[in-house]
């Protein structure tokens, strides 16, 4: 059984201290338990507010801190992600892999950027044009983030390399006017489940979602939802709209069978 951790907060605009504040309280509060992994948001220490505090190449002190946590409370975590400006002087929207002993093992430079329906992320972010794989001393995680999670081709990618779990960092923003009216923000949410459990369904994995919640910029608000999703596309654990960690004890041996019963890493 491996002991998975999955925090879901409200990031503040551009505070990075308090936001990282926030992960360590969740992370301290839940270290009675058996800590494999621990997953944050999309731009957890930033909210969207990044193009005024990114990072460098590295992580910066985003992810020295986040480090110093992994080894702290002896675990892996998949710090959702921080927008990082490399050596060519662009941004990139970037998921780091970070070890039990706090070193970065693997980093993921998000695919598909959200352009659509007034979207503008590719104005300021650079796509990067790789899928990631991590091999964890638990499980071989695939990485992903946000709406990468609209092109299923480039999970199959994921599941042709073995892997037993894919993480999804994401801030899945809708307009308030949609947030605020209980049938609409239904509607939306019975369609963010509908999208995450086919992706465990499909691929045979365990998934693991990571959001924003509840109002994070002027107009629009983080649906929530953060889940552990069995290979079945059963719902494990559901954030909601809270700020909390969700955790779950899952048997990873029930990806192997699933497999066995049906070789979905073999389908074209």
């Amino acid at each position: 059984m491996a002991g998975i951790l999955n925090i879901q907060i409200k990031s503040l605009y551009a505070d990075r201290e308090t936001n990282l504040k926030k992960i360590e309280y969740f992370i301290e509060k839940n270290s009675d338990k058996k800590l494999d992994m621990v997953i944050m948001p999309e731009f957890f220490s930033t909210s969207i507010g990044y193009l005024e505090c990114f990072e460098p190449e590295d992580g910066g002190e985003t992810i020295k801190f986040i480090s110093s946590l992994a080894k702290k409370y002896n675990t892996n975590i998949i710090a959702g992600s921080v927008v990082r400006q490399k050596a060519d002087g662009r941004l990139y929207n970037t998921s780091f892999a970070i070890n039990r002993a706090g070193e970065v093992v693997k980093t993921y430079d998000k695919v598909h950027l959200f352009n659509y329906m007034g979207g503008t992320e590719g104005q300021r972010i650079t796509a990067g044009n790789e899928i990631a794989v991590v091999d964890f001393d638990f499980a071989r995680v695939g990485m992903t983030i946000c709406f990468d999670i609209r092109y299923p081709l480039f999970f199959n990618k994921l599941i042709k390399e073995n892997v037993d779990m894919i993480v999804l960092p994401t801030a899945w923003l809708i307009p308030d006017a949609i947030y605020n009216n209980p049938e609409t923000l239904k509607s939306a949410k019975d369609m963010w489940q509908a999208m995450c459990r086919t992706r465990a369904y499909d691929n045979q994995v365990y998934f693991i979602v990571s959001n924003q919640t509840k109002t994070t910029t002027k107009g629009f608000s983080g649906i929530g939802e953060s889940m552990i999703i069995s290979p079945a596309a059963e719902i494990l654990q559901n954030a909601h709209d809270d700020e909390c960690a969700i955790y779950s004890d899952i048997d990873l041996e029930i990806v192997d069978y699933y497999r066995k019963l049906f070789p979905v890493a073999e389908l074209d």
